[in-house]
């Protein structure tokens, strides 16, 4: 019984419950959004057994954010991919994503799992085509991959099946300005041009689908052809898979699978309100799972900044979760301080966002927040800061020592009352 079609037999999980009480949010109000599809708990059935903290992500509920870790080969220790799960855990995040490439892929996800208390996503195409070879798998080395995963506890798949073998002359570079961005996508653009067949995890969409199932694996549909430059942002090519997304969205709740649907990536500024539109549109009201967006391409080492700003405009236009940005995006893989910083960046991102969207208790924590600032409570402001490490290092590396903070001084700040 997944928690879809429990859902739609108005049945109120423990779940669900767990999800309300977080949310401030009525079980059987939440109960019909998860129904509708609105609304999706990623929390695969071998995970909630152990130390898992169930989160929903959709209509009505906060912004969540993502946090991308994971090994590669060029830096394989799992000591290091651990530390970041942790330090993913106490700067607030809400999911995290296992990316690793090129190492003992299965070793870092069950390490990862076994420690995360937050669900955690795969995207499993990596690991098909690093065990099987980009242009030799087959639909059975696919399910096989899924079904290792998923008894492992992985509690959402990132699956490209949106990318028909149509759409690849979309792609083309006269048409585009930076062509496929997307690894899965890149992976079975190479697949498909050298079998001439369909993309095979369309081939087999009712079997994985059956799988997920099983688990009650959360589908999240990933958008190979994400803009990966401004310039790109609403083409056709992305446009054309958005909508085939939602034909797979319908074909993902006929089988009772929990889905959500992921997009982009750079978007001007501008055009952030309509993707977060067509998405809802197209793809009937599904939770949105974007990366970033970015708003320039040229912040190099300041991404998490372009990707925050974007980030908090598609959270206020209806975005439902956030994949976070750090400092070394398109620079190379993110180190611990890179993680921190932009884990924090987003979490102010999604922030912003549903206070814009009339988050239940989002603006009541910011009136309180000044509410200790106007009264020099810095023992609350410190207890209630998303950075205590850097609050406690600006508040006191002065030596200044009054009730005031060394901006304005005690004669000068306008807040103190005489």
């Amino acid at each position: 019984m997944t928690q879809l079609k429990s859902a739609r037999q108005n049945k109120i999980t423990k779940e669900m419950q767990m999800v309300g009480d977080q949310e401030h949010i009525d079980p059987h109000k939440l109960m019909k959004l998860i129904a509708k599809g609105q609304v999706v708990i990623t929390a695969n059935k071998i995970h909630l057994q152990k130390n898992l903290k169930v989160i929903g992500v959709g209509k009505n509920l906060s912004t969540k954010v993502n946090v991308n870790l994971g090994a590669s080969p060029h830096c394989k220790n799992i000591k290091n991919e651990i530390a970041k799960v942790k330090m993913a855990e106490k700067y607030g995040a809400d999911t995290i994503m296992d990316l690793s490439i090129g190492c003992d892929l299965d070793k870092v996800r069950i390490e990862i799992i076994n420690y995360a208390k937050m669900p955690v996503g795969t995207v499993p195409i990596y690991q098909i085509a690093d065990q099987y070879g980009i242009l030799n798998f087959s639909k059975k080395d696919v399910l096989k991959v899924l079904e290792k995963q998923a008894e492992q506890g992985v509690d959402f798949f990132t699956i490209h099946a949106g990318f028909k073998k149509e759409f690849i002359p979309l792609s083309a570079k006269e048409k585009r300005l930076t062509g496929i961005v997307s690894r899965g996508g890149g992976i079975l653009k190479k697949w498909m041009g050298y079998h001439q067949k369909e993309n095979p995890f369309l081939q087999i969409f009712e079997e994985i689908l059956d799988l997920m199932a099983k688990y009650d694996i959360t589908m999240s549909l990933g958008d190979s052809l994400r803009p990966g430059c401004l310039h790109d942002a609403n083409d056709v090519a992305q446009i054309s898979e958005l909508k085939f997304l939602g034909e797979l969205t319908k074909k993902c709740w006929e089988k009772n699978v929990q889905v959500m649907i992921e997009g982009p990536g750079h978007v001007p500024i501008h055009m952030i309100q309509e993707q977060m539109i067509l998405e809802k549109k197209y793809c009937h009201n599904a939770p949105f799972y974007v990366l970033g967006p970015l708003t320039i391409d040229s912040g190099a080492g300041y991404d998490h900044i372009t990707g925050a700003i974007g980030g908090a405009v598609a959270a206020q236009y209806g975005a439902d979760m956030l994949c976070y940005v750090t400092p070394s995006e398109h620079l190379g893989l993110p180190n611990l301080n890179d993680v921190k910083e932009g884990l924090i960046a987003f979490k102010i991102a999604a922030r912003s966002g549903d206070i814009a969207k009339g988050v239940p208790g989002a603006l009541e924590r910011e009136n309180e927040y000044s509410g200790f600032r106007k009264n020099f409570n810095w023992g609350e402001m410190y207890q209630n800061s998303l950075d205590k490490e850097k609050f406690a290092k600006y508040r006191f590396e002065s030596g200044y020592e009054g009730i005031s903070c060394s901006m304005c001084g005690e004669k000068l700040c306008p807040m103190r009352e005489e």
